[in-house]
């Protein structure tokens, strides 16, 4: 058949898509308040992470098929390949001020590694946790934005 199991396929671009919304509601907040890496980054980061996952389920599925035990797959991989390549954006966000000391952008450079991390979920089909995950991130940058310690 031409497009192979549609089914699955239809379902892991379901996946994509909610990965991007979740994710999107985690640039939307970065968005509000003007820092770098907003809606459209985030959004991208967590389809992109959902959609590897999802693909690499495929590909162990498949080369077990076709290999049996002569293949070793280790779909954890995956997840590291993710972080590494999600460290060097956020790495890219970090700005250090030309007069002083301060650096900027610490905690969206966080957020992009969270927008991965619900991407990853979604793409494992953790759809609770990553709903929850995404309320957490957004309260934990609208509540902590306004206490901060006395120095």
């Amino acid at each position: 058949m031409i497009f192979g199991n549609y089914e699955d396929q239809l379902f892991s671009l379901l996946d994509v898509f909610i990965a991007c919304v979740l994710s999107g509601a985690v640039g939307y907040e970065r968005e509000v308040h003007n820092k770098p890496a907003g809606l459209r980054t985030q959004m991208i980061v967590g389809g992109a992470s959902a959609l590897l996952v999802r693909l690499a389920e495929f590909a162990v599925t498949r080369f077990v098929a076709m290999y049996g035990d002569i293949i070793d797959a280790d779909p954890i991989r995956v997840i590291q390949a993710i972080i590494l390549g999600i460290s060097f954006i956020g790495a890219g966000t970090i700005v250090k001020q030309e007069h002083g000391k301060d650096i900027a952008y610490l905690t969206t450079a966080a957020t992009i590694l969270f927008s991965a991390g619900i991407g990853i979920s979604v793409g494992f089909r953790q759809y609770i946790l990553a709903v929850g995950v995404t309320l957490i991130v957004i309260l934990v940058n609208y509540i902590f934005r306004y206490i901060k310690p006395k120095s």
